[in-house]
C-alpha cells in the first residue's frame, strides 16, 4: 500500500468553472479517508483526478513517492470501484474477478490463487460459477469490490459504491467495507454524499463544498468541533439546530430572535462579552436540547409542532417564535402536538457562528 499526497490540486474547466479549488491533504498508508459533500461539490472530480480520469489543471499529486500528474491511469497502480457494478453479464463471478488479471497476461495458477483469495475475503466462495443476473445487489457489489481486490493495487478508489443499494443493504455493505479495510490495511479513498456513510466508515473525513475543502478531521472531531456552519449542519441527522438573533446580556446571556422571543443561554457556554449586541447564529444539536424544570432560569418554552417516535428515541419538531427546532428525546413521556415543551441547552454543547462568514466563533 502507499500514501497519497495532494499539494494544491486544482481543476479548472475551459469555461472557467473551478471544479476543485486547491486541495491539499495526505491520505496515510493504510488509511480509509472519505470525501463527502453535496452533489456538485467536487468530490468525484477530485477522486477522478487521483485516478487519472480527469486532467489536473495545476498542483502536484503523488502516489507513494512518485509524482503521477502525467502518468496514465493504468500505470498508477490504483483500482477503482464505481457507483454502477459494471459487471460483464455473460461471465461468471470467477470470470469477472479474473478478467483484469487475464488482460495483464498473468499465468492461470496465479490468477486462480488471487480469485480464490478475494472470494474468501468477500464470502463469494459459493457464488463463483453464478452470473451477475443470479446475484443480489449486495452480492454484485461484493464482486465489484473483488475485481479491485484481486489487482492488489497500492490505492483503492471507491466512488459512491453503495448508492444503488436499498437502505438495509447499504447498512450491511458499510460493515463489510469497514471489515475489509481492517483486514487488508489498505489505503482507500471513498466518495459519498451520505454523511452517515462518511461518519461510520472514515478514519478521517474531508468535507467539501463548491470545490473547496471546508474541514478535514476525524468523524467525532467534525461532529463536536465543526469549523463552520456548513460542516455543523451537513453532519448529523437530524441536523444541528441553528437560531439567529442578537446576543444580549442582562441577568444572563440570551439570544433575542427577530420576533422578540428571548432564548436564555447557559452561563458557562464560553460566550464572550465582546459579542454583546451582535447578530450571531447559535447552534445546538437535537440531543443537546434537554428537558428543563419549571424553576430553571436558563429554560425556554417552545411550541410542539410534530412528534416523530422512531423506537429508541423521539424527534420532537418545535417552533420557537418564527424559527424551527428539533429535539431528540428518550421515549416515555412524549409531549403532545399543540402543547409546549420546556427545554434548556446543554452548556458544553453550544456553538456560536458568525452569520456573515459562517465561521465558528467558539464552542465550550
Amino acid at each position: 500500500m502507499a500514501r497519497v499526497q495532494l499539494d494544491n490540486l486544482r481543476k479548472v474547466y475551459p469555461n472557467g468553472h473551478v471544479g476543485v479549488a486547491g486541495a491539499s491533504f495526505e491520505v496515510g498508508d493504510g488509511e480509509l479517508l472519505v470525501l463527502v459533500g453535496p452533489s456538485g461539490c467536487g468530490k468525484t472530480t477530485l477522486l477522478r483526478m487521483i485516478a487519472g480520469l480527469e486532467a489536473i489543471s495545476s498542483g502536484t499529486l503523488r502516489i507513494g513517492e512518485r509524482v503521477v500528474n502525467e502518468v496514465a491511469p493504468k500505470d498508477r497502480d490504483i483500482a477503482m470501484v464505481f457507483q454502477s457494478y459494471a459487471l460483464y453479464p455473460h461471465m461468471t463471478v470467477a470470470e469477472n474477478l479474473a478478467f483484469a488479471l487475464k488482460l495483464r497476461g498473468m499465468d492461470k495458477a496465479a490468477i486462480a490463487a488471487r480469485v480464490a483469495e478475494a472470494a474468501k475475503v468477500l464470502e463469494l466462495d459459493g457464488l463463483l460459477q453464478r452470473k451477475p443476473g443470479q446475484l443480489s445487489g449486495g452480492q454484485r457489489q461484493r464482486v465489484a469490490l473483488g475485481r479491485a481486490l484481486v489487482r492488489q493495487p497500492q490505492v483503492f478508489l471507491l466512488d459512491e459504491p453503495l448508492s444503488n443499494l436499498d437502505a438495509k443493504l447499504r447498512a450491511g455493505m458499510r460493515v463489510e467495507i469497514a471489515r475489509l479495510h481492517q483486514r487488508l490495511g489498505a489505503t482507500m479513498v471513498y466518495v459519498t454524499h451520505d454523511q452517515i456513510e462518511a461518519m461510520t466508515l472514515g478514519q478521517r473525513i474531508v468535507v467539501m463544498k463548491d470545490g473547496e475543502i471546508q474541514q478535514i478531521d476525524t468523524p467525532m472531531a467534525l461532529y463536536e468541533r465543526p469549523a463552520n456552519l456548513f460542516v455543523a449542519t451537513f453532519l448529523g441527522s437530524p441536523a444541528m439546530n441553528v437560531l439567529r438573533g442578537q446576543l444580549q446580556r442582562e441577568s444572563g446571556w440570551a439570544l433575542a430572535l427577530a420576533d422578540g422571543t428571548r432564548v436564555p443561554l447557559p452561563a458557562d457556554a464560553g460566550l464572550d462579552g465582546a459579542w454583546q449586541g451582535r447578530e450571531l447564529q447559535v447552534g445546538v444539536r437535537p440531543e443537546h436540547l434537554l428537558r428543563a424544570g419549571e424553576g430553571d432560569a436558563e429554560a425556554f418554552a417552545a411550541f410542539v409542532d410534530v412528534v416523530e417516535p422512531v423506537g429508541s428515541e423521539v424527534y420532537v419538531n418545535l417552533r420557537l417564535g418564527d424559527q424551527a427546532l428539533v429535539a431528540r428525546l428518550p421515549p416515555g413521556d412524549v409531549p403532545l402536538p399543540g402543547g409546549t415543551l420546556r427545554l434548556r441547552a446543554s452548556p458544553a454543547h453550544v456553538h456560536v457562528f458568525d452569520p456573515a462568514s459562517g465561521l465558528a466563533l467558539t464552542r465550550a
